[in-house]
């Protein structure tokens, strides 16, 4: 794993803990044929507010720690599903019924896939 790439997951964990994201799946993407990524992080916040807050605080603390700004976001102005691209990292910040629709776990069933239990 790049050691940029690593220290950008850690501080995009860090951002999604902060403001207590809720089931939080790490997939590793490196292995896989046609994936748009290294990594993507998948979890759900309660509300259309904590679903923004939530990718917000991602954001931050990314300009924060490493001065890495997103390459793409969107979602912000619905807050149904909020999608931030730091082009090796996706992540991807629902409410749970979306989550549960868009299924990209389910998508990408091949990848690698950790998941952080929520300790809040």
């Amino acid at each position: 794993m790049n050691t940029s790439t690593e220290k950008l997951l850690e501080v995009i964990l860090e951002g999604l803990k902060n403001n207590k994201a809720r089931d939080i799946h790490i997939l590793n993407l490196e292995n896989l044929e046609n994936a748009i990524c290294k990594y993507m992080i998948v979890c759900h916040g309660t509300s259309r507010t904590h679903v923004s807050a939530t990718a917000g605080s991602v954001e931050k603390e990314a300009k924060e720690v490493l001065g890495e700004y997103a390459w793409k976001k969107e979602g912000y102005t619905n807050g149904e599903w909020v999608l931030v691209d730091f082009s090796s990292v996706v992540v991807h910040v629902f409410q749970r019924e979306a989550r549960d629709f868009y299924n990209i776990e389910g998508l990408w069933a091949d990848a690698e896939t950790t998941v952080i239990e929520d300790d809040y």
